[in-house]
């Protein structure tokens, strides 16, 4: 009697639990083999992802540590390459939160070269755009071995290199954090003041005193809140000279009049952040003019992409304004209807335009228990799987031909449609069971149908262990039964090491999950010559 050894050992299929013939995979966290992303990709996935709350296989620690030995020998091999990435994730509003580029900034300040400190300290006005950043800044690089000549330097010309208006309002709006403060940067970086009312700001900063008010109104405006007793004075106070919320004693912010003096001007973001208080005291209403403006500005794409709105910031607006209540406080509203419609176009219009391929497209979402677990960018309930379902609309949205999918040990189909608002999508895939995952699940679903997929657009954490053959292994299958020179894309959706994308492999594309860019580069990849058989 014939034994059939091809059962136990096969280059075409492989359990995920083993590694594939041929190949350098290594052990992912879950038990199973995937691909190891390089360095250069985990620098991005840092910068763009973070690592706050960890993973469900690592601790934020541990995480943390794992990215930073990688970013690490970026700055070893190329550091000039890598200030060059944090300008233009940080710069170009990429990231959701501007953490990462810090501290990879101050690593490549003080780890680096001659030549990347240089440019690290030179690219400090370019990243660490206001008061908290270069806190942040002044934080990480005690964590890097503490200050040298040239980053006093550095830091003296971020206050001296600033006009006087916007420097006496970043030192009134962004006064400490991370345990340092104004004071204590100026104390330790000396900065010539370039004109008398810099050198009064300085003074003012260092030791109280404001001698003269000419130049300087901002402050002296400040000065003025601190004592006001009447809403009147506050409420004249921010529209004469532009007073932000942080400079506004704490009693007077539960007041509408002064919520509707501080809306005239406030920057998007914070308008954003601070929906739900506004709605809270009594500002915005359903009909209101205030509720009216909003929606107006929400809906302007150029201002959002001008004032650098992410997405993230944005879905997480959604969830929480939408909820009704703080994730953290005891605080309650009743959202405004409109106000929720124009937050969820807001998230479409944050993402770079991108023109429909008219492939086919197969939208995975991983919703294994890995998935469910930690938080992007450190936003409380935004987990992998509800930012995955999220994200994948803005691609459904873009492509009239489109389905989607979720997965883990098992598929599910899922009938979500673009013209759903986002919170119901997300609610759609929350309400899935967990599992274990299997990454080759919609390829080989998509095999077994006769399904004509052109591209594989999957959202995981690569974490794949259950399957009976590997990611890889069942595209290239799909490819040879369907006659089609499918591809696929891997959305990486946590800040790890893993990829389910072959690196040997043309029709496989890595990519950060929750980079504004993301679409069009997945966009870009699909229309481009096919990947072969």
């Amino acid at each position: 009697m014939s034994f059939n050894l091809s059962k136990l050992w096969s280059r075409k299929q492989t359990p995920q639990s083993e590694k594939m013939p041929g190949t350098n995979q290594v052990p992912n966290s879950a038990g199973g083999w995937s691909f190891a992303v390089d360095d250069w990709t985990r620098l991005d996935r840092f910068l763009l992802l973070g690592t706050e709350g960890g993973s469900f296989y690592s601790s934020e620690r541990a995480l943390t540590r794992e990215n930073a030995t990688a970013v690490e020998r970026c700055v070893a091999a190329d550091g000039l390459r890598v200030v060059r990435r944090i300008v233009e994730i940080s710069h170009g509003g990429r990231a959701a939160k501007n953490d990462a580029a810090i501290f990879v900034l101050a690593m490549a300040a003080k780890l680096g070269s001659d030549l990347t400190r240089r440019a690290a300290l030179d690219a400090l006005p370019r990243v660490c755009r206001t008061g908290t950043h270069l806190m942040h800044f002044a934080a990480s690089v005690e964590a890097f071995g503490g200050w040298g000549r040239g980053t006093r330097t550095a830091i003296g010309r971020w206050y001296t290199g600033k006009p006087v208006g916007e420097l006496a309002r970043q030192v009134v709006k962004y006064q400490a954090r991370d345990g340092w403060s104004n004071r204590d940067l100026l104390r330790l970086a000396h900065p010539k003041a370039q004109s008398p009312a810099q050198d009064a700001i300085f003074k003012w900063v260092v030791a109280g005193e404001l001698a003269s008010t000419e130049g300087v109104e901002h402050i002296a405006a400040f000065e003025q809140a601190k004592k006001a007793t009447e809403v009147a004075e506050i409420v004249k106070l921010v529209r004469d000279h532009d007073l932000p919320r942080e400079a506004l004693p704490t009693q007077w912010l539960s007041e509408a009049k002064v919520w509707e003096a501080l809306l005239e001007r406030m920057p998007m973001t914070a308008m954003i952040r601070n929906l739900a208080t506004m709605t809270r005291v009594g500002l915005l209403a359903p009909l209101g003019e205030s509720s009216k403006r909003i929606v107006e500005r929400l809906a302007n794409q150029d201002a959002l992409r001008k004032a650098r709105v992410h997405p993230i910031a944005v879905l997480a607006a959604l969830m929480t304004y939408k909820a009704g209540r703080g994730v953290r406080g005891q605080h309650t509203w009743t959202p405004v209807s409109s106000i929720v419609d124009a937050l969820d176009g807001a998230f479409y219009a944050s993402f770079a335009n991108v023109e429909a391929t008219g492939k086919a497209t197969l939208l995975a979402l991983d919703v294994s228990s890995s998935m469910s677990c930690s938080e992007v960018a450190g936003i409380p309930g935004l987990t992998p799987r509800v930012a995955s379902a999220a994200l994948a609309l803005v691609t459904a949205a873009t492509e009239p031909q489109h389905a989607f999918v979720a997965f883990q040990t098992k598929l599910t189909e899922l009938d979500i449609s673009p013209k759903w608002r986002l919170d119901r999508a997300i609610k759609a895939v929350s309400d899935l069971s967990f599992g274990g995952t299997d990454c080759s699940l919609p390829m080989r679903w998509a095999t077994e149908r006769k399904l004509g997929v052109d591209t594989f657009v999957v959202y995981t954490d690569s974490e794949t262990w259950a399957g009976p053959v590997h990611p890889v292994q069942a595209l290239r299958e799909y490819r040879q039964v369907s006659g089609r020179p499918a591809k696929s894309a891997v959305v990486g959706m946590v800040s790890n090491g893993f990829t389910i994308a072959d690196p040997s492999d043309a029709g496989m594309l890595d990519v950060v999950g929750f980079d504004t860019a993301t679409p069009a580069v997945i966009a870009d990849f699909a229309r481009t010559v096919p990947a072969s058989a």
